[in-house]
């Protein structure tokens, strides 16, 4: 079976469209729709069918997709022995990263990829919402994404999942705030307040949702903010609070910010570095998977 056939129903099967699968492998649709005619014609069997003005994928077409992950993540560990054979890990990884794990992570990150020689790692920062990571990990080989603590795990028949850290969320307060005495604050204790949250579907919000349906109370939102850095200046200007993460919040001295826990309920989100199947055979994936992991147990612990 063609394998650049297999690398089109692949790329189809990630983005859901003829056009967007042509514009992930740099050529028409026309040509994609020839390659998925052609694989058609191989195995016999209809692999899409209309859906409005666009295809989808049958039910043989969803289980040869599988199939061709199978082949092309033998292919790639097939790829990684030769680089074994190589030495150390070498080439280019592309890094997807949200924004707060990357001002976390990033700097020490680069410092030990550094250490290899041949080794470089090409990063975009990129505000990313959960359904969108299998799309993401179509066009990055590792991806460092964020869910909720009462979300599933991002791992699937599909995707490899390497769990990094689970980062409290915890309350933002201007100093002075009434509740500045208090080492723990309850939520109930919360209500009234105005509150600070991020755009719909991030996980932040959703964890105010999912506290919210838990306590009964219902947080007042004033604002919706995705740059964590410019949520800290509003708290500490007195225009409201927030849940942040606890690794990055800035509470130097002269911030303005207090740092306080939520009693009584779990608040976090976890982070996890999210890619296909196989892909972590690559030396250099691997490679990149451990500094992360390496970081991420050095941050945590100062």
């Amino acid at each position: 079976m063609d394998i650049g056939r297999l690398r089109t129903l692949r790329e189809f099967a990630d983005r859901g469209s003829v056009t967007e699968a042509a514009r992930a492998l740099h050529c028409t649709p026309s040509a994609v729709s020839q390659q998925l005619r052609a694989l058609q014609g191989e195995v016999g069997l209809p692999l899409t069918e209309p859906a409005g003005r666009g295809l989808r994928l049958t039910d043989a077409g969803r289980a040869l997709v599988a199939r061709a992950d199978d082949v092309l993540a033998a292919l790639d560990r097939a790829e990684s022995e030769l680089d074994t054979y190589r030495s150390a890990p070498r080439g280019r990884v592309r890094l997807a990263i949200f924004q707060s794990a990357g001002l976390l992570l990033l700097p020490g990150l680069l410092h030990r990829i550094a250490e290899f020689e041949g080794l470089e790692i090409d990063v975009r920062d990129i505000d990313m919402v959960p359904p969108e990571i299998p799309s993401l990990v179509a066009d990055y080989d590792i991806v460092v994404a964020h869910r909720d603590e009462h979300a599933q795990p991002f791992a699937t028949d599909r995707l490899d999942s390497v769990h990094l850290l689970r980062e409290p969320l915890d309350v933002a307060l201007p100093a002075g705030h009434r509740l500045a005495c208090k080492e723990r604050v309850e939520l109930a204790e919360l209500a009234g307040e105005r509150w600070i949250s991020v755009n719909f579907g991030f996980p932040v919000d959703d964890v105010l949702k999912s506290l919210t349906v838990r306590t009964g109370v219902q947080p007042q939102v004033v604002q919706r903010i995705n740059d964590f850095r410019i949520t800290e200046a509003l708290v500490a200007a007195g225009h409201g609070i927030a849940l942040l993460p606890r690794y990055t919040m800035d509470v130097s001295g002269d911030s303005g910010l207090l740092r306080r826990p939520l009693a009584g309920v779990r608040a976090a989100r976890h982070v996890e570095a999210v890619s296909r199947k196989g892909a972590s055979a690559r030396p250099a994936v691997a490679a990149v998977l451990d500094a992360l992991l390496a970081e991420v147990a050095q941050v945590t612990d100062s």
